[in-house]
């Protein structure tokens, strides 16, 4: 072991409760949010990057940690958007060709709290026993009554919106400017290998901000339009659901994932809520209602819609469940073009058992 004497710290969670642990590399300081695990084995760099994370600290539940190194081309944004990061053992070096740097260099030059040596097993069953909770670590292992102080002053996730700490500030374009197909993609939290699965189909993206209006999205004269994935809840996006009700007006080819997918049941007058423990894993099984095929999910949501409301609504149909919790985990308009998910077919982590509803997509363009 590198760091024979690493400096101490501590996860404290909002009900009190503590954790032990140390300081990877013996950073110092305090990094709060809400606490959140993810269940995959493989793709840490991919989920630390994944904008849907921004605002909450990450616990993985896969005991080593870093020893496949990271890839400059494995990342879904331009930074690390996790709050902080808890593990059980983190590797400091690491064993693959294709790696060029350690997971630590990659957190220390993205100035990330992270801690090791944590019962994460312990910590993991008591969130999923307790639910989703602020929390925060550091290594100020003295300062318990300050640390609670402040832990006290952090915003709960419901509520809270976060799309535009994540949102690109300008429009940018993605893939060839020669493809076939034209779509608008709104930037909510956007994972970088969507945009490639969308341009890979022939398409040339142009990604808008957060707040763009539909007349923002129409001066590209796009062939479709899409909602990404991002953080935060679902509701204070009153933009984003006023955009979808102007596409979805216009019939125009409308595609959701994750945050996306929140946005037009919104848009559709299905509310969300807060779940008690997200999904957030890269082998979530989802059974497709319309061909009976199952498909095995990667995910990352802590909000969902709700079931009743859109069994409810005669503008909408069910088309893909979750089979652990039967939360709804796609819907389509009857009338309308347009249909959404609540996972991520982009996998990156994951299978790809769902990509193919991008072709999906593209096939609604060109109807």
């Amino acid at each position: 072991m590198r760091y024979q004497k690493r400096q101490k710290a501590i996860v404290l969670l909002a009900d009190g409760t503590i954790f032990h642990g140390k300081a990877v590399a013996n950073k110092q300081g305090t990094a709060f949010g809400e606490v959140c695990f993810n269940t995959g084995m493989t793709g840490y760099q991919e989920i630390f990057t994944d904008p849907s994370y921004f605002g909450q600290i990450m616990v993985t539940t896969n005991a080593h940690i870093g020893n496949y190194g990271t890839n400059t081309d494995e990342v879904e944004s331009n930074a690390v958007k996790i709050a902080g990061l808890i593990v059980k053992n983190f590797s400091y070096d690491y064993s693959r060709d294709a790696a060029d740097a350690s997971l630590e260099e990659f957190l220390d030059k993205n100035n990330l709290l992270a801690i090791s040596d944590v019962d994460t097993r312990a910590l993991v069953s008591y969130i999923r026993e307790h639910g989703a909770m602020n929390a925060i670590i550091s290594t100020e292992v003295d300062n318990i009554a300050g640390l609670k102080k402040q832990l006290a002053e952090v915003p709960n996730m419901e509520g809270l919106e976060l799309a535009s700490k994540v949102s690109t500030k300008e429009p940018y374009y993605y893939g060839d400017e020669n493809a076939t197909y034209k779509v608008a993609a709104l930037d909510i939290g956007i994972k970088t290998n969507i945009l490639r699965n969308i341009a890979k189909r022939d398409v040339y993206v142009k990604v808008f901000p957060y707040n763009s209006k539909f007349e923002d999205l129409e001066a590209f004269k796009p062939d479709g339009y899409f909602l990404s994935n991002g953080p935060g809840d679902p509701e204070p996006l009153v933009e984003a659901q006023a955009l979808a009700k102007e596409i979805i007006k216009r019939n125009l080819p409308l595609f959701g994932i994750c945050l996306g997918h929140q946005v037009i049941a919104l848009a559709n007058g299905v509310s969300t809520y807060k779940m008690y423990n997200g999904h957030r894993g890269i082998n979530h099984p989802v059974k497709n209602l319309v061909t009976g095929k199952g498909e095995i999910t990667s995910q990352n949501h802590g909000f969902a819609i709700n079931r009743e409301e859109t069994e409810a609504n005669t503008a909408l149909e069910i088309t893909h469940v979750h089979l652990n919790d039967n939360t709804i985990a796609g819907i389509a308009m009857k009338d309308k073009n347009c249909f959404s998910v609540q996972y991520h077919p982009e996998a990156s982590p994951g299978p790809h058992d769902s990509s193919y509803l991008f072709n999906q997509f593209i096939e609604n363009i060109k109807k």
